[in-house]
């Protein structure tokens, strides 16, 4: 299979990387509330500090609703923290509008779901093509990068199927192919393989790490499984949405 560095070489230049200077992310004292109908605010994460470098591996960690999902959603800047900072890529977050949060996504970010979170009326190569159309991408240099992908995940043969036709495992591979397209700087994935049988799961997790390694990517990890964690470089463990030591 085709090196993923080689897909991007060909395809596109890398993006400027400002990154040796500061992390690719930094958290500072991010804490997050919601108001309670009758009671005192509902505190999801309180004071979470972290810094990653390019190219390390993170997992988060901890029981259902112990606001790991909610930290990768501020991470990401899907969402405002009540309180703290994120810097992503070099961009405060908090300093950003909506649209402009989003254009630090497209530009630096790369996300995988539990739920693949695939357009249904998009064939895999659609699918895989949404972020470099966002992204401005040359229509032939697109499509040559989407079906590298696709091979590279083993999928070269799926490409006009729809996400209907294909099982999860293939859901998921097309997926982590989109996730890369836009060759992140940093890639969030929420529980990847938690629809996923044992078998299919490792080969998912083997692709993204594999993936990670060749693109140098930061990997930001959700997950419930501890052997997953464990093969990440650092574990943050959160409970009631504090950092456990």
């Amino acid at each position: 299979m085709q090196a993923l560095a080689h897909v991007f070489d060909v395809c596109w230049p890398p993006h400027p990387k400002p990154y040796f200077r500061m992390p690719i992310l930094q958290v500072e004292n991010l804490t997050q509330t919601y108001p309670s109908a009758d009671g005192p605010p509902l505190t999801v994460l309180h004071e979470v500090s972290f810094a990653l470098e390019a190219g390390e591996t993170f997992a988060l960690v901890g029981p259902s609703g112990s606001g790991k999902t909610t930290l990768l959603g501020l991470c990401a800047g899907l969402d405002r923290a009540s309180s703290g900072s994120v810097w992503l890529a070099g961009q405060h977050l908090d300093n950003l509008s909506e649209d402009q949060r989003a254009a630090v996504r497209n530009q630096h970010v790369g996300f995988i779901f539990q739920n693949f979170q695939l357009l249904p009326t998009l064939t895999a190569l659609e699918n895989v093509l949404v972020p470099l159309e966002l992204r401005g991408q040359p229509t032939r240099a697109a499509a040559e990068a989407a079906r590298a992908l696709l091979a590279r995940v083993g999928l070269a043969d799926r490409t006009g199927h729809y996400p209907a036709q294909l099982s999860g495992g293939e859901q998921q591979r097309v997926a982590l192919a989109r996730a890369f397209a836009n060759r992140p700087a940093v890639l969030f994935a929420d529980e990847p393989t938690g629809n996923l049988d044992p078998a299919t799961a490792a080969t998912v997790v083997e692709l993204i790490f594999e993936l990670n390694r060749e693109a140098g990517t930061t990997l930001v990890l959700v997950t419930h499984d501890a052997d997953l964690a464990a093969r990440c470089g650092r574990v943050l463990r959160l409970k009631n949405g504090a950092v456990v030591p």
